[in-house]
Protein backbone atom coordinates (compact mmCIF):
# COMPACT_ATOMS: atom_id res chain seq x y z
CA UNK A 1 0.00 0.00 0.00
CA UNK A 2 2.78 2.75 0.52
CA UNK A 3 4.09 2.16 -3.24
CA UNK A 4 0.33 3.72 -3.81
CA UNK A 5 0.88 6.65 -1.63
CA UNK A 6 4.80 7.08 -2.89
CA UNK A 7 3.50 7.30 -6.30
CA UNK A 8 0.57 9.79 -5.57
CA UNK A 9 3.27 12.08 -3.43
CA UNK A 10 5.44 12.09 -6.85
CA UNK A 11 3.20 13.04 -8.79
CA UNK A 12 1.35 15.79 -6.77
CA UNK A 13 5.14 17.17 -6.53
CA UNK A 14 5.23 17.03 -10.62
CA UNK A 15 2.06 19.10 -11.12
CA UNK A 16 3.66 21.44 -8.14
CA UNK A 17 6.28 21.60 -9.98
CA UNK A 18 5.49 22.18 -13.40
CA UNK A 19 1.72 23.09 -13.63
CA UNK A 20 1.20 26.23 -12.29
CA UNK A 21 1.29 28.70 -15.48
CA UNK A 22 -1.27 25.99 -17.58
CA UNK A 23 -3.30 26.05 -14.64
CA UNK A 24 -3.73 29.91 -14.37
CA UNK A 25 -4.47 29.53 -18.01
CA UNK A 26 -7.26 27.64 -18.09
CA UNK A 27 -8.77 29.32 -15.35
CA UNK A 28 -8.86 32.35 -16.79
CA UNK A 29 -10.93 30.47 -20.19
CA UNK A 30 -12.93 28.79 -17.35
CA UNK A 31 -13.89 32.51 -15.83
CA UNK A 32 -13.45 34.51 -19.20
CA UNK A 33 -16.26 31.68 -20.73
CA UNK A 34 -18.98 31.72 -17.55
CA UNK A 35 -18.66 35.49 -17.26
CA UNK A 36 -19.60 35.83 -20.78
CA UNK A 37 -23.27 33.77 -20.40
CA UNK A 38 -21.29 30.68 -21.77
CA UNK A 39 -20.60 26.91 -19.95
CA UNK A 40 -17.68 24.48 -19.56
CA UNK A 41 -18.37 21.37 -20.97
CA UNK A 42 -15.97 18.43 -20.35
CA UNK A 43 -15.54 15.05 -22.37
CA UNK A 44 -13.45 11.61 -21.43
CA UNK A 45 -13.46 8.44 -23.84
CA UNK A 46 -13.43 5.61 -21.45
CA UNK A 47 -12.29 6.25 -18.05
CA UNK A 48 -11.40 9.35 -18.87
CA UNK A 49 -15.12 10.38 -18.18
CA UNK A 50 -13.71 10.04 -14.56
CA UNK A 51 -11.77 13.48 -15.34
CA UNK A 52 -15.24 15.17 -16.79
CA UNK A 53 -17.38 14.22 -13.63
CA UNK A 54 -14.76 15.78 -11.74
CA UNK A 55 -16.34 19.05 -12.89
CA UNK A 56 -19.39 19.38 -14.37
CA UNK A 57 -22.80 19.40 -11.92
CA UNK A 58 -21.31 18.04 -8.44
CA UNK A 59 -21.25 20.36 -5.29
CA UNK A 60 -18.36 22.40 -5.05
CA UNK A 61 -17.76 22.99 -8.93
CA UNK A 62 -19.54 25.19 -10.86
CA UNK A 63 -22.76 25.18 -12.35
CA UNK A 64 -22.75 26.37 -16.06
CA UNK A 65 -20.74 23.26 -16.66
CA UNK A 66 -21.47 20.26 -18.60
CA UNK A 67 -20.89 16.47 -19.47
CA UNK A 68 -20.62 15.77 -22.92
CA UNK A 69 -22.29 12.45 -23.48
CA UNK A 70 -21.22 10.17 -26.51
CA UNK A 71 -23.79 7.67 -26.57
CA UNK A 72 -21.43 4.94 -27.95
CA UNK A 73 -19.23 5.18 -24.82
CA UNK A 74 -15.91 5.59 -26.48
CA UNK A 75 -16.46 1.97 -28.51
CA UNK A 76 -15.41 3.97 -31.71
CA UNK A 77 -12.98 6.57 -30.47
CA UNK A 78 -10.04 5.08 -32.62
CA UNK A 79 -11.89 5.81 -35.85
CA UNK A 80 -11.56 8.53 -37.74
CA UNK A 81 -14.61 10.74 -38.68
CA UNK A 82 -16.88 9.33 -35.54
CA UNK A 83 -15.74 12.59 -33.56
CA UNK A 84 -16.37 15.13 -36.11
CA UNK A 85 -20.08 13.22 -36.98
CA UNK A 86 -20.56 13.41 -33.36
CA UNK A 87 -19.62 16.88 -32.73
CA UNK A 88 -22.61 18.05 -35.43
CA UNK A 89 -24.81 17.51 -32.89
CA UNK A 90 -22.92 18.95 -29.71
CA UNK A 91 -24.60 22.63 -28.50
CA UNK A 92 -20.59 24.07 -28.03
CA UNK A 93 -20.59 28.03 -28.93
CA UNK A 94 -17.82 30.36 -28.74
CA UNK A 95 -18.23 31.32 -25.65
CA UNK A 96 -18.00 28.15 -24.21
CA UNK A 97 -14.95 26.39 -22.83
CA UNK A 98 -14.47 22.62 -24.08
CA UNK A 99 -12.13 20.09 -22.06
CA UNK A 100 -11.27 17.36 -23.70
CA UNK A 101 -9.50 14.62 -21.25
CA UNK A 102 -7.25 12.17 -22.97
CA UNK A 103 -4.13 10.34 -21.54
CA UNK A 104 -2.97 9.32 -24.81
CA UNK A 105 -4.49 11.91 -26.90
CA UNK A 106 -3.44 9.64 -30.05
CA UNK A 107 -6.87 8.46 -30.89
CA UNK A 108 -9.42 10.65 -33.54
CA UNK A 109 -12.27 11.09 -31.15
CA UNK A 110 -10.76 13.64 -28.76
CA UNK A 111 -8.82 15.15 -31.42
CA UNK A 112 -11.50 15.35 -33.63
CA UNK A 113 -13.73 17.05 -30.66
CA UNK A 114 -10.61 19.75 -29.71
CA UNK A 115 -10.24 20.40 -33.57
CA UNK A 116 -14.20 20.88 -33.86
CA UNK A 117 -14.75 22.93 -30.71
CA UNK A 118 -12.33 24.95 -31.72
CA UNK A 119 -13.77 25.30 -35.48
CA UNK A 120 -17.32 26.79 -33.36
CA UNK A 121 -14.85 29.43 -32.17
CA UNK A 122 -14.89 27.67 -27.99
CA UNK A 123 -11.19 27.46 -25.98
CA UNK A 124 -9.91 23.70 -25.88
CA UNK A 125 -8.04 22.89 -22.75
CA UNK A 126 -6.97 19.37 -23.15
CA UNK A 127 -5.90 16.95 -20.15
CA UNK A 128 -3.36 14.62 -21.15
CA UNK A 129 -0.16 13.05 -20.60
CA UNK A 130 2.04 15.03 -22.41
CA UNK A 131 5.63 12.86 -22.51
CA UNK A 132 3.74 9.70 -22.76
CA UNK A 133 1.75 11.16 -25.94
CA UNK A 134 4.96 12.37 -27.49
CA UNK A 135 6.12 8.44 -27.40
CA UNK A 136 2.86 7.66 -29.35
CA UNK A 137 2.11 8.03 -33.01
CA UNK A 138 -1.29 9.92 -33.56
CA UNK A 139 -3.90 7.51 -35.06
CA UNK A 140 -5.69 10.92 -36.91
CA UNK A 141 -4.69 11.96 -40.44
CA UNK A 142 -4.06 15.12 -39.29
CA UNK A 143 -0.65 13.30 -37.40
CA UNK A 144 -1.71 15.25 -34.45
CA UNK A 145 -1.89 14.58 -30.81
CA UNK A 146 -4.50 16.01 -29.27
CA UNK A 147 -2.05 18.05 -26.78
CA UNK A 148 -0.82 19.68 -30.54
CA UNK A 149 -4.15 21.06 -31.15
CA UNK A 150 -5.37 22.26 -27.95
CA UNK A 151 -5.68 25.94 -26.47
CA UNK A 152 -4.31 25.14 -22.83
CA UNK A 153 -2.62 22.21 -22.34
CA UNK A 154 -2.95 20.26 -18.59
CA UNK A 155 -0.51 17.32 -18.09
CA UNK A 156 -1.29 14.51 -15.77
CA UNK A 157 2.27 13.39 -15.54
CA UNK A 158 0.79 9.56 -16.30
CA UNK A 159 3.57 6.88 -17.50
CA UNK A 160 2.68 5.31 -20.59
CA UNK A 161 -0.46 3.12 -20.21
CA UNK A 162 -1.04 4.59 -17.12
CA UNK A 163 -0.29 1.69 -15.05
CA UNK A 164 2.06 2.86 -12.65
CA UNK A 165 3.44 0.11 -10.01
CA UNK A 166 5.17 -3.34 -10.71
CA UNK A 167 4.37 -6.38 -8.75
CA UNK A 168 6.10 -9.69 -8.50
CA UNK A 169 4.36 -12.46 -10.19
CA UNK A 170 2.73 -10.05 -12.72
CA UNK A 171 4.17 -9.36 -16.19
CA UNK A 172 2.03 -5.56 -16.43
CA UNK A 173 2.15 -2.79 -14.05
CA UNK A 174 -0.66 -2.23 -11.55
CA UNK A 175 -2.66 0.98 -10.49
CA UNK A 176 -3.91 3.81 -13.09
CA UNK A 177 -2.91 7.06 -11.66
CA UNK A 178 -4.57 9.16 -14.53
CA UNK A 179 -7.76 9.74 -12.21
CA UNK A 180 -6.15 11.20 -9.52
CA UNK A 181 -3.89 14.01 -10.83
CA UNK A 182 -6.17 14.77 -13.35
CA UNK A 183 -8.94 15.45 -10.34
CA UNK A 184 -6.08 17.51 -8.59
CA UNK A 185 -5.50 19.46 -11.89
CA UNK A 186 -9.41 20.37 -12.56
CA UNK A 187 -9.98 21.48 -8.85
CA UNK A 188 -7.30 23.47 -8.80
CA UNK A 189 -8.03 25.42 -11.78
CA UNK A 190 -11.89 25.71 -10.11
CA UNK A 191 -10.54 27.15 -7.51
CA UNK A 192 -8.00 29.44 -9.57
CA UNK A 193 -11.12 30.18 -11.83
CA UNK A 194 -13.51 31.18 -8.86
CA UNK A 195 -10.99 33.39 -7.51
CA UNK A 196 -10.47 35.23 -11.10
CA UNK A 197 -14.18 36.11 -11.28
CA UNK A 198 -14.37 37.36 -7.93
CA UNK A 199 -11.28 39.47 -8.29
CA UNK A 200 -13.18 40.95 -11.23
CA UNK A 201 -16.34 41.31 -9.24
CA UNK A 202 -18.43 38.15 -10.32
CA UNK A 203 -20.01 36.20 -7.85
CA UNK A 204 -18.83 32.42 -9.32
CA UNK A 205 -21.90 30.08 -9.60
CA UNK A 206 -20.93 27.57 -7.18
CA UNK A 207 -23.34 24.62 -6.70
CA UNK A 208 -24.14 23.65 -3.45
CA UNK A 209 -24.31 19.81 -2.13
CA UNK A 210 -27.92 18.66 -2.46
CA UNK A 211 -27.89 16.77 1.02
CA UNK A 212 -27.45 19.77 2.97
CA UNK A 213 -30.98 21.95 4.03
CA UNK A 214 -32.08 24.52 1.25
CA UNK A 215 -28.82 23.07 -0.92
CA UNK A 216 -31.53 22.15 -3.68
CA UNK A 217 -33.35 24.95 -3.32
CA UNK A 218 -30.21 27.56 -3.64
CA UNK A 219 -29.12 25.38 -6.83
CA UNK A 220 -32.41 25.28 -8.58
CA UNK A 221 -32.35 28.87 -8.44
CA UNK A 222 -28.68 29.71 -9.93
CA UNK A 223 -29.74 26.76 -12.43
CA UNK A 224 -32.70 28.10 -14.00
CA UNK A 225 -30.47 30.67 -16.06
CA UNK A 226 -28.74 27.74 -17.59
CA UNK A 227 -31.35 25.29 -17.95
CA UNK A 228 -31.77 25.78 -22.21
CA UNK A 229 -27.49 24.60 -22.40
CA UNK A 230 -27.12 21.95 -19.58
CA UNK A 231 -29.70 19.71 -20.64
CA UNK A 232 -29.08 19.03 -24.04
CA UNK A 233 -26.16 17.64 -25.88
Amino acid sequence: MSQVYGVVKDLIQQLEATEDAAIESAAEVFADAIMAGGIVQAYGSGHSTAGALEITHRAGGFIPTKNIKEPAGGMYEAIEGVGSTFLKKVDIRKEDAVVIISNSGRNPFPIEMAIGAKAKGAKVIAVTAVEASKGLTSKHSSGKNLYQVADVVLDNKVVSGDSTIDVEGLDTKICGMSTVTTSILLQAVTLRAAEIMLERGFQPPIYKSQNIDGGREYNDALEEKYYHRLYRI
